[in-house]
């Protein structure tokens, strides 16, 4: 047979047929029903592709006795040869190739980090082009997308929070991290430390940290306390001390040995995959949720990114009756709107975290927000927005707390990066394809 590696530009010769009866139907047909010849098949293709990235590093006598073992094992299952024969042939011509071929120092390393480089290529590329992570920053989308949220479990009669595997397996699967600091002597907080790195030498992974906090004389530590909790209004609690006012630790009270200091449970906010694909071939649409940069946003921190839901279109003239119901050209939206389902299924006031509709700055009032604190670009149900061409209008579905663009404006439509695909941890009732 003639070597299919050489430099030669004489044609090859025809291959090896089967002499069976069924010619390459039979041989077909061997390959679904044996493993053995997938096996040898498998092996003949992986020495072949070594042959050919090393055959400039070796002289031809090293070629040819490599070559003849791969044509003996191809012969071998093209003769019919029983299992047994051609397991007896793959060890003959693997023992070939191990004097042929020795593989090169660090071998194994060699192939470990190809292998790695090759899944980053293939996740850089699905992120890039197919799917991105995301997790959801704030509460300006519950209740149809939650941010980081916390419980103060004080006052919940005879709650007792997990330990062991059972807390291990609530914050992996559900998300679920309870906080629990017992006071061991009486006494008034005295001072709380900022939040400090366990590896002083990596102070940039804000999930690797301890804070300390001093009550009646003695320390306490916090482990891992969570960076990235909401700050309630219109209070605006320093950082430091985010985690220790969502507990209900009160500066001013005086707590007695044995007495719980902390009991908070925190729940993580949901991880969502971004369809990057969609939007390549069509339109964002009215009433879905979208993700978008926030760069050349006047009023928004560059650098980051917003998810809201999609409600005007470039060129649309926009206001939100006093109803809470959004109009577009005339055209009020409601429960039967695509995508709006849930947000128009309200009854009754305004509430943080339930659907509400959309609120402007007149309705905002009423509920005892400040003016021009919610919606100042929609002053009443009269005032009209005109959304600008290339550029869309977006509005949170938390209405009664969110900073969306009644108060900042539309958008380019060049920032969308895309559109929600769905919620893949934690597994909550929020979990799985797009929510509506």
């Amino acid at each position: 047979m003639a070597d299919p590696f050489s430099n030669s530009r004489s044609p090859p010769p025809a291959p090896l047929a089967p002499v069976a009866l069924g010619g390459w139907w039979w041989l077909l047909w061997r390959w679904f029903t044996s493993p053995t010849v997938r096996a040898a098949m498998d092996l003949h293709r992986r020495l072949g592709l070594r042959l050919r990235d090393r055959r400039d590093l070796l002289d031809e006598a090293t070629r040819a006795t490599l070559r003849a073992a791969l044509d003996a094992l191809a012969a071998a299952w093209a003769r019919g040869e029983t299992a047994a024969a051609l397991r007896e042939q793959m060890r003959q011509t693997a023992a070939v190739a191990d004097r042929c071929l020795p593989k090169p120092p660090w071998a194994a390393a060699r192939e470990g980090a190809e292998m790695l480089l090759i899944a980053l290529t293939v996740v850089l590329a699905l992120r890039s082009f197919a799917v991105q992570p995301m997790q959801i920053p704030s509460g300006s989308m519950q209740p149809t997308l939650y941010g980081v949220t916390a419980e103060d479990m004080r006052f919940r009669d005879g709650f007792q929070p997990p330990v062991g595997l059972l807390a291990r397996w609530r914050a992996w699967v559900r998300g679920e991290s309870d906080y629990h600091i017992v006071a061991r002597t009486p006494g008034l907080l005295e001072e709380i430390e900022p939040p400090q790195p366990l590896v002083p030498f990596l102070p940039g992974l804000p999930y690797l940290t301890k804070q300390r906090f001093r009550l009646g004389g003695t320390w306490y530590t916090v482990w891992f306390p969570p960076q990235d909790l909401p700050n309630p209004t219109p209070f605006n609690v320093p950082p430091d001390h985010l985690f220790f006012a969502h507990a209900g630790v009160n500066p001013r009270r005086r707590y007695r040995a044995g007495e719980d200091i902390i009991n908070l449970r925190v729940i993580a906010g949901d991880h969502v995959l971004v369809d990057r694909f969609t939007y390549n071939f069509r339109r964002p649409r009215r009433g879905e949720i979208i993700v978008f940069e926030t760069d050349g946003v006047l009023g928004l921190q560059p650098g980051t990114h917003y998810i809201k839901r999609l409600i005007g279109l470039g060129n649309e003239h926009i206001r939100i009756g006093n109803d809470r119901h959004v109009v577009v050209d005339g055209q009020r939206l409601d429960a039967t709107t695509p995508h709006l389902a849930g947000v128009y299924s309200f009854a009754g006031p305004p509430r943080e975290n339930q659907y509400a509709g959309h609120l402007n700055d007149w309705v905002a009032r009423r509920n005892r927000v400040p003016r021009g604190a919610l919606a100042p670009l929609f002053p009443d149900g009269s005032a009209t927005f005109t959304v600008r061409p290339h550029h869309y209008l977006v509005l949170g579905d938390n209405t009664v707390n969110s900073y969306d663009s009644r108060r900042w404006g539309d958008l380019p439509q060049e920032n969308v990066v895309g559109r929600l695909f769905m919620v893949y941890w934690p597994f909550s009732e929020r979990f799985g394809w797009g929510q509506e």
